[in-house]
């Protein structure tokens, strides 16, 4: 159960993306850009740099299904749920 204290912030989630392009490099033996993923998805360039870069960013439901059919992974290895205890 969420207190009122854990809304307030202190829930965060968290996108891999970063993890995600650099395990696609691996295997692919290629450098992957936030261009190739936008072509590849729909998503804009600038949404995947927000996803990459911004904590707390807000993003809708259709772009995690598009990265997770883009990298063939499950929600959980896109995103995750913490507890920032900052």
């Amino acid at each position: 159960m969420y207190t009122k204290h854990s809304l307030r912030g202190e829930l965060v989630i968290r996108f891999r993306l970063k993890e995600l392009i650099a395990d696609k490099e691996f295997h692919e033996d290629k450098r992957i850009t936030y261009e190739e993923i936008a072509k590849a998805t729909g998503v804009h360039r600038t949404t995947l740099s927000k996803l990459a870069n911004q904590k707390g960013y807000n993003t809708t439901t259709d772009v995690l299904d598009k990265l997770c059919i883009y990298f063939g992974v499950d929600l959980d290895k896109v995103a995750s749920h913490i507890t920032n205890d900052s």
